[in-house]
Parts: C-alpha cells; structure tokens; sequence
C-alpha cells in the first residue's frame, strides 16, 4: 500500500468524521465510565426496581421527568442523590459509572 492512499484526502476526512462521531456521543464526565461496573451495579442495587414502586411500570419514566434533568452533569448529581440517601456506599467512579450507563439508554447527552 502506497504513502499516497493512507494520506488522501477522502481517507482523511472519513477518519476524521468517524473519530469525531464516537468521541461526541459521550460527554467528557463520562469519558473513563466503566460501563460494564455501571450495569453490574444498577442490576446488584436493583435500580429499575426501586424506581417502579416510585412511578409504575418498568421504572423507566423516572428518567425523563420533564425539565427535570438537562445536563449529563446533574444526570451524575442525581444518581449521587440516589446513592447518599439509600446509603448504597458507592465511590465516586461507581456512580459516574451508573450514571454513564443511565445516559447511554436513556438521556444521550453528548
């Protein structure tokens, strides 16, 4: 493969538009969330469980309670909230993870 096909333009800008796409679907908050601890803690607290004695259902429609949260920052403040008053005894890099995995189905901040 020749120097002249790795560095040509169109390759270029679909590089650059792919990196770009991936980076913008996660907000910097979130950028080390280790999503995988996220899931296993949301399934280990029983999460959707607590929230569907709070609002019916699956629990889901807490997430989207209208102006409530607009920020993947007060998204993380909230799952916080969670974690202080159940004292659930999460450290900060297990509740940026729930809340990354919490953005990732439901909010989509960038």
């Amino acid at each position: 493969m020749s120097l002249k096909v790795l560095t040509s333009l169109p390759a270029l800008v679909l590089a650059a538009s792919f990196c770009g796409s991936v980076g913008a679907q996660t907000p910097a908050i979130f950028k080390d969330a280790d999503i995988a601890l996220g899931e296993k803690l949301i399934a280990e607290h029983k999460c959707a469980a607590c929230h569907a004695t709070k609002v019916g259902g699956d629990g889901s429609a807490i997430y989207k309670p209208q102006g409530r949260i607009n920020t993947a920052g007060f998204l993380r403040g909230m799952v916080e909230q969670c974690n202080s008053t159940l004292n659930l005894g999460l450290f900060p890099e297990e509740v940026n993870a729930v809340a990354a995995v919490i953005n990732r189905d439901h909010y989509k901040f960038k």
